[in-house]
Formats: structure tokens, sequence, C-alpha cells
């Protein structure tokens, strides 16, 4: 029997689970019916604006101006669902409404992966040109910032002004660039969206320490790190994981031999295969001396981009180590200790890392005992996260006390993973996307 298995076995004794056994078609429609219990929420309390509250019932924008982001993030999920009049009214209000002529400083990184990756998913799904004409005016205004002395990005662009700002910035916030910039690249036929972006992530490669790791954040002006502990959470996760898509969707030879050179560093210096299972710590950059027993929500990223690779060994003894930080209190920490089996931030954000990492082992493996971990999954959302008009996530998983914030990534991907992974891949073909650090499907058509 394989470990996963044995974890799984246990899990469901303590998970909330369905008495019946279900199919994997009722599975992706029940996961469809909260997709819409919580748009319809976002849709009553917080429509024309950028997130909603769903405890308060309110909403927020994020820069004092409304960028729609979650009616942007939500749409290629709700296209790939078949739910076709809402999307078809979604895109139209965002065609007609959306505009970056907007004197705002908003996050270069942020806006790329969500906004920029949202816009080319949904125009690739729905051949609309109006979405591909917001990208290009977007990746026009979003340029500036790659004009550095390192040309590494600063991390903050006025989008009307062009005015730049934040000189430090993590290696997420240069590595989740290439993605999205080599795809308007290779949709407008205009290189120069490619080529900043990658002499940007090329330089934070050449930055990399003596033995292969990058730290947690660096100055864009000196070149000098200012947090050198190495890991694969916040900050730092998105950066090799972006390495990994890059090489797959643009065949690009640079990204895999990055993504060689720190995978063989990761392995050597950040592994830790104790008693307490298969888990990736953390690291001072330059010696490889361990710092921290810690391991993050963002980190269950990690299993998807080892199946990528196809070294599933690796991916399914670290997806085991995800599952048992799950199972330990319903949902996932945002940051638990696992040499010491403790909750070290107790957060929980509906974050869709772990759900990509099961999507991706079931579409790289075939395993269908993923599908039962994904139900595990669902039912633990439902228990614990679910409200009267939508989704909420917690600040305590121990307490599973609410918190007041439904972040666009529930839509973008927590809950479209969970939906691809019980439907026919005839809805999405696995062989023929990269899903961005977002969840949003960017298609491999050039």
């Amino acid at each position: 029997m394989r470990p996963i298995i044995l974890v799984l076995l246990l899990a469901c004794l303590t998970s909330p689970a369905t008495p019946q056994e279900v199919t994997s078609e009722q599975l992706a429609n029940h996961v469809k019916a909260e997709f819409i219990h919580a748009w319809q929420g976002y849709k009553k309390y917080a429509w024309g604006h950028d997130a909603y509250k769903p405890l308060s019932k309110t909403s927020e924008d994020w820069y004092g101006t409304p960028f729609y982001i979650t009616a942007l993030e939500a749409l290629d999920a709700i296209t790939l669902m078949g739910l076709d009049e809402e999307a078809d009214s979604t895109r139209e209000f965002l065609a007609t409404h959306l505009s970056f002529d907007k004197d705002v400083y908003v996050p270069t990184s942020e806006f790329t992966t969500r906004v920029l990756g949202a816009l080319l998913a949904s125009y690739q799904l729905s051949a609309d040109q109006r979405l591909l004409t917001l990208a290009k005016d977007l990746g026009k205004r979003l340029l500036p910032a790659f004009i550095s002395p390192t040309t590494l990005p600063y991390r903050e662009v006025n989008l009307k002004t062009g005015a730049v700002r934040g000189e430090v910035i993590t290696p997420a916030e240069v590595g989740t660039l290439l993605t999205e910039f080599g795809a308007l690249a290779m949709i407008t036929l205009d290189a120069t969206y490619f080529n900043y972006a990658k002499i940007a992530l090329l330089e934070m490669y050449e930055h990399r320490s003596s033995i292969g790791l990058v730290g947690e954040r660096i100055n864009i002006t000196t070149g000098e790190w200012t947090n050198t502990e190495s890991h694969l959470g916040a900050g730092i996760g998105a950066y090799y994981a972006d390495i990994i898509k890059s090489a797959y969707l643009f065949t690009d030879a640079d990204c895999m031999q990055m993504w060689q050179t720190h995978y063989a560093a990761i392995n050597q210096y950040l592994l830790d295969s104790t008693a307490h299972g298969f888990w990736y710590g953390r690291a001072e950059m330059n010696s490889g001396k361990r710092t921290r027993t810690w391991f993050d929500a963002d980190e269950a990223f990690l299993p998807g981009a080892l199946a990528r690779y196809r070294d599933t060994d690796r991916a399914e003894r670290t997806m085991q180590s995800c599952f048992q930080a799950w199972t330990k209190h319903g949902t996932q920490p945002e940051q638990y200790n696992y040499a010491t089996g403790t909750v070290e931030k107790p957060g929980y954000s509906l974050n869709p890392e772990i759900m990509e990492s099961i999507y991706t082992l079931y579409c790289t493996t075939g395993n269908l005992d993923y599908r039962q971990i994904g139900k595990v999954f669902l039912d633990s959302l439902i228990t614990y996260c679910k409200t009267d008009e939508g989704y909420a996530g917690l600040s305590s998983v121990i307490t599973k006390k609410k918190a007041d914030r439904l972040d666009p990534w529930f839509f973008a991907g927590t809950m479209k993973y969970l939906y691809l992974l019980f439907t026919p891949p005839d809805v999405l073909d696995f062989g023929k996307v990269i899903m961005n650090s977002q969840g949003h499907p960017i298609r491999k058509v050039w």
C-alpha cells in the first residue's frame, strides 16, 4: 500500500464526508454549485468592486479605484464551468468598464499574474479581441517597472505616469512575470514583452548564491540581498514554480537549466526528510545551514511542480506531507512547524496551491486516489469556510473562526482546480496549457 493511501485513509476517519459514494460528475457539479453560491454573494454585495467581504457583506477596492479583480479572475473559471450566460455578461461588463488609464500605483507582479494573466486566459477561451486590447494596454503600462539599474523590476508602477517605486522585492516578484509577458509576446508577435521579463529572470538567477539558492528579498538598485533566508514559501516559491512552468510553456532551455540548478540545491539544502515526514524547510542561502523547520501553505505548490517535472516519487511524498498538515486541523495553516507539529501562523486564506498540486498529480499519474483527496478538501471547505452568502477564510484553523475575507483566488484557483479534478480531460487539455501562479490557464497555441 502506498504511503499516501495510508494518510488518506486516516484522514477520512476524521474529515467531514458524505456517507454514500458519489461519482466524479456529481463531485464536479457539487463544486460548481458551491462556486455559484460564493459568486452570487459577491455579485449581490460587491459587484463592481475588487473583492467581497463575506461576513460584513461589504466590498473593498484595493487601490482606491476598482479594477473588478474578482470578476476578472473568476471569468475563465465561469467559462470552463459552462456557465455561458454568466460568462457572457461578465465579459461584456469588463470589456466596457475596465480601464487602466488611472493615476494609481499598482504592484507589478500582482497585476501581471492576476490581471494580465486573467485577460490572456479569457481572451484565449473566448477570442474576444477587446480582452486582448486591454491586455496589450496593461502590458505597455507595466513595462516601465523593468527600467532599473539591475533590470530587476520595481515593486510598483504608476499605470498612468509610468513612475516607479519600491526597490526591495522578492524573487517571486520577478519569477512570476515571464509566463504572462511571454504569452503576450507570442500572441501579439511583439518580443519586447518576453525580452524584458526574461532578462529580469536571468538577472535574478545570476544573483543566486554559490550553492544555488536565492534569498527572500533583494534590493534592485544595488543587487544586494536584504534577507538571505531561503525557502519555498511566500516570496520565493512562485519564482521556482514559474521557472519550470515557463520551461514547458515556451520550450525554453534556459529556464530548464535554471530549474535543474536550483532543484539540485533545494534537495541538498532545504529537503528535510525526518521521522516527521518528507518536508522542505528553511536555510541560509549562502551556507545552507538550517534556520527553521517551517512549512508555508504556499509551499503546497511543490508537489504539482515536481509532478510536472516527472519527479513523481518526491511529488507524492511531498503531497503526503502537505495532506498531513491539512488533516491535522481540517484545513491548512498559513505556517506549520513540521518538527514540533505546531501551528506557527494559524490563518487560512482559501489558498489554491494544494488544489493545484492535487489536480496536477492526478493529471500526470492518473491515480484516482487524488480525486478522493480532493473530495476531502471540498468537504473541509464546505464544513469550515462556507457562509450564508459566500465563503470566508479562517483567522485560525484551530478555532475555525472565520475571517471577513474572500480572496479572488478562491474563484480563480481553489474551486477551479477542484472542478477540473473531477471533470473529463476534454474540459481543459492539461497537456496544452500552463496554469499561471493565480490559476489562469495559458494555452500554448503559438
